[in-house]
């Protein structure tokens, strides 16, 4: 039986994303499924004020479906996600980015749904919350004011978290490609980021949602690190590997490096498929 890929977006994005890995997986002969979070893909709020010609004061104020989603809500449907694949024979669970988070939640709820869990630069928080790494070394040269350029709307008020991802700011999208895709075209930058959804839910999570050694600490794990992220920067990849493995000595991570950058592994997805693979091939039942 083969396993099952179920990946994992991350923040602003969606199923959508995933779309030329899985061509690539399934030219490989792999089946996969990728998900959208409440909130996400086609529940998604699309307002007119988000169209061309933009109206800023009507996109401060719309309302959005992912008012109120919580980090239990995403692992709660991603577990659903999950009992369903596993009918079908091993699981392999692929997060990225904010994805972990959701992923690193539905492991320890159900680590018996999950064959092997595979973070591509995605949060697996466990020594600290994930807001908290923000204020960490690793973090320093990461320019977290980015998204604050092309904000839309009051968080505190609409309850979620809106970005102008159709901004015309030279200097927000200057910004939103130095961190997500420098080592892309300006062409393939655009493309991407009009895949991007405007809001996201502002619930990450506390420490009870961290990585725990009794659940998720059985699960196989793979970390595939992003050598050229400017989002996540390698150290931090490498610090949250390093916890993971003092939490789980018995069961660390079994590491992977791709170049590029936090978007460049779906824009050019033939590598991370071939990596993923290879991960197939170990979960898949002998005999």
């Amino acid at each position: 039986m083969q396993p099952t890929f179920v990946l994992v977006h991350g923040a602003f994005a969606n199923s959508f994303s995933f779309a030329p890995l899985q061509a690539e997986l399934g030219l490989l002969g792999h089946r996969s499924v990728a998900v959208d979070l409440p909130g996400h893909g086609f529940a998604a709020t699309y307002s007119r004020a988000y169209q061309a010609p933009q109206d800023p004061e009507g996109l401060a104020i719309t309302p959005g479906s992912i008012k109120g989603v919580t980090l239990a809500d995403n692992a709660a449907h991603l577990v659903g996600v999950l009992e369903r694949a596993k009918e079908n024979g091993p699981v392999i669970l692929v997060a990225h980015s904010r994805g972990g988070v959701t992923a690193t939640a539905a492991a320890n709820a159900r680590p018996d749904l999950i064959d092997r869990i595979v973070y591509v630069s995605a949060w697996c928080p466990v020594d600290l919350d994930v807001n908290d790494y923000y204020a960490e070394p690793e973090m320093a040269t990461v320019d977290a004011a980015s998204l604050g350029l092309a904000m839309a709307g009051n968080p505190a008020e609409l309850g979620l978290l809106r970005v102008n991802f159709r901004t015309a700011d030279r200097d927000a999208l200057a910004a939103f490609q130095a961190a997500f895709l420098a080592d892309g075209t300006e062409g393939e930058f655009l493309t991407f980021l009009n895949t991007f959804q405007p809001d996201e839910n502002l619930d990450v999570g506390t420490s009870a949602d961290r990585a725990q050694a009794a659940t998720w600490g059985r699960v196989p794990k793979t970390f595939v690190r992003l050598a050229d992220d400017a989002s996540m920067p390698l150290a931090m990849q490498d610090r949250l590997i390093r916890e993971g493995d003092a939490l789980t000595p018995d069961n660390p991570y079994d590491v992977r490096t791709l170049g590029g950058s936090h978007l460049k592994w779906l824009v050019d997805p033939a590598p991370a498929a071939r990596v993923l693979g290879e991960l197939s091939a170990l979960t898949a039942p002998k005999g």
